[in-house]
């Protein structure tokens, strides 16, 4: 690591005053910071990097640049999902998410008048009553992060060590959940049937006394709706383990809430409700249990509950069991360490469910479905394409089978890219006795002619 050239703007670019930091840590070059990195992972030739611009001007300039030759969904019909979805964003998500004392208010609290706790509350009874349970914490980073915290509750709870997963799942979020649970869980996948569901016997025979919950999503990471989540529940209890539901909670405006079908945690992503895609981010996880200790109890984040004050007829809001958390006072007894988390995306989903209401959920719902089914319905139309390999019902996301037409996935998706038009996600390294299949989305932004231009285009590809 080499020290900088004086820079007008950056203080400790001085060499006397890098000097008086270094003796100050009791070392004599930048260095020694270094030190304990293995020379392996070190950079031994110079950065290609362009010189230093003179101005802030030169700078944006040059960004701007870089970043006009990405294209987006702006530019392009959007198929892909996949854990990141395109949705219609109301106006007024915006508008108040955008709001100074909202959009820095992410951890402290000197923000507490300007309403942060009470939005935040708002958001976890609203969430609450969308998936039927009692108790919804402050956000997670991602719906990653939430199955994660998920299945590490379920440790605690039963004081067991292994977590059933579907074959079919997300192989970047199990990993994620494999990192976070390494020290005390062990995860097991059940196979999966012909129709994309967890195989019941397979299941069977898994569950045993070291088994802390069965994981499975609804709909599922390939889109099928899992149609026995009552049998898993029952069979998940009756082995003395949890039912750990993931869900899209757009979904759950025409679905069947978790816990009708036996669920004790619910989680997933925040996304889909009026936040929208920002390459990599804008993903915001969530988790909710039935209002028993035993369960609230060993929530890691942050829970804001309503109370009296003083004052008659005043309420205030606040923490609820602050010490459960690693920000409380007792931070060494904490469930796990919570860090960053992103209670702005609550609020903005709290917005969204307050303007769309039940009704409007209900509405948005079957209007994806409707779009979804009609979709694959005309993909079906094209010779060597089979859309909802499974025969599934699906909500808003199904696979499409390419192994009938001579090209690869990756191929069709260039070739749709050219014609302005993001394909579905390849599965082919993911799950690859699906062959060339592709996960595709259709939600409510989709028109008729979105559809058309997308058989349309394949037809060309395809000859």
């Amino acid at each position: 690591m080499k020290g900088f050239e004086n820079h007008p703007y950056i203080p400790n670019s001085v060499p006397e005053i890098q000097e008086e930091m270094l003796k100050e840590i009791g070392m004599t070059s930048l260095e020694e910071l270094h030190k304990n990195v293995p020379e392996l992972l070190k950079l031994k030739n110079e950065m290609n990097i362009p010189k230093a611009f003179g101005s802030e001007y030169e700078l944006r300039r040059h960004v701007e640049k870089l970043l006009s030759h990405d294209t987006d969904c702006k530019k392009n019909i959007n198929f892909l999902g996949a854990g990141c979805w395109q949705h219609y964003v109301p106006a007024v998500c915006d508008e108040i998410n955008g709001k100074g004392e909202f959009l820095t208010a992410y951890g402290g609290e000197p923000y507490n008048d300007e309403g942060r706790f009470q939005a935040l509350f708002e958001y976890e009874s609203m969430v609450a009553e969308l998936v039927d349970m009692d108790v919804v914490n402050v956000p997670t980073m991602d719906w990653a992060q939430a199955a994660a915290t998920t299945v590490r509750m379920a440790q605690r709870i039963t004081n067991r060590s292994v977590i059933l997963v579907p074959e079919y799942m997300d192989p970047e979020k199990l990993k994620a959940m494999e990192n976070y649970g390494e020290a005390v869980l062990k995860f097991e996948k059940v196979k999966c049937g012909a129709d994309g569901c967890l195989d019941l016997e397979d299941l069977k025979a898994k569950l045993n006394g070291d088994v802390a919950g069965v994981y499975f999503e609804n709909p599922g990471y390939l889109g099928v709706i899992e149609p026995n989540g009552q049998k898993i529940s029952d069979l998940a209890h009756e082995a003395g383990a949890l039912s750990l539901v993931g869900v899209d909670p757009i979904s759950l405006g025409v679905l069947a809430t978790p816990p009708s079908y036996g669920a004790d945690i619910v989680c997933g992503d925040l996304q889909p409700l009026g936040i929208h895609m920002n390459y990599g981010g804008g993903q915001s996880g969530f988790m909710a249990t039935r209002d028993e200790e035993k369960f609230v109890m060993e929530f890691p984040s942050r829970l804001f509950g309503i109370a009296p004050t003083t004052e008659p007829g005043e309420y205030g809001f606040g923490d609820v069991a602050y010490d459960r958390t690693s920000f409380g006072h007792h931070r060494e007894h904490g469930k796990e360490y919570v860090g960053t988390q992103s209670a702005l995306w609550g609020i903005t989903a709290g917005v969204y469910l307050a303007t769309m209401g039940p009704k409007g959920m209900e509405e948005v719902g079957t209007t994806i479905m409707s779009n979804a089914q009609y979709a694959a319905k005309k993909l079906n139309e094209i010779p060597g394409v089979k859309a909802n390999v499974f025969g599934s019902t699906f909500f808003k996301e199904f696979v499409v089978d390419f192994n009938g037409t001579g090209k690869t996935v990756a191929e069709i998706n260039k070739a749709l890219l050219s014609k302005g038009i993001f394909g579905g996600k390849d599965l082919s390294k993911e799950f690859p006795a699906l062959g060339q299949s592709a996960l595709y989305c259709v939600t409510e932004v989709h028109t008729a002619e979105d559809i058309k231009e997308l058989t349309d285009a394949l037809k060309e590809i395809l000859g």
